[in-house]
């Protein structure tokens, strides 16, 4: 893995660190980290970034407070934005999570960085409605 890609990483989520066992830890409170020593690229790096970290700027709650957790999820929204140079939304991030989150469905993650992060491709059932109109 490319030091400067992680570099960048760290660099758009204040505080975080790379543990012992090779994961990066974007929020250590809210356990928000995946495993980075497995990437090989700068395209794993970006699908981790979405797939694990699109739950935690959509719902996680580590907070007792709704203030300090839409803090939170602001705090990662904001770090994936400007790692993977995008202007996601609040509403983004919930399709993004719904779709991509948890690695449910990695092709179409591959497929989603491809297409320059157009939103659009990740609703494939309405895409095809929208094509029949």
């Amino acid at each position: 893995m490319d030091w400067e890609i992680i570099q960048r990483l760290m660099n758009c989520f204040p505080n975080s660190f790379v543990n012992q066992y090779g994961e990066f830890v974007a929020h250590s409170k809210a356990n928000e980290y995946f495993i980075l020593k497995n990437c090989e690229s700068e395209l794993d790096v970006k699908c981790k970034v979405l797939e694990w970290f699109s739950r935690g700027a959509y719902k996680t709650e580590p907070y007792s407070t709704r203030q300090r957790n839409a803090e939170f999820h602001k705090f990662m929204r904001d770090g994936i934005n400007q790692f993977l140079g995008t202007k996601f939304t609040k509403k983004d991030i919930e399709q993004i999570y719904i779709y991509l989150g948890n690695c449910c469905n990695h092709e179409k993650t591959i497929g989603f960085i491809e297409s320059g992060y157009d939103l659009s491709v990740l609703d494939e059932q309405a895409l095809k409605e929208m094509e029949k109109k």
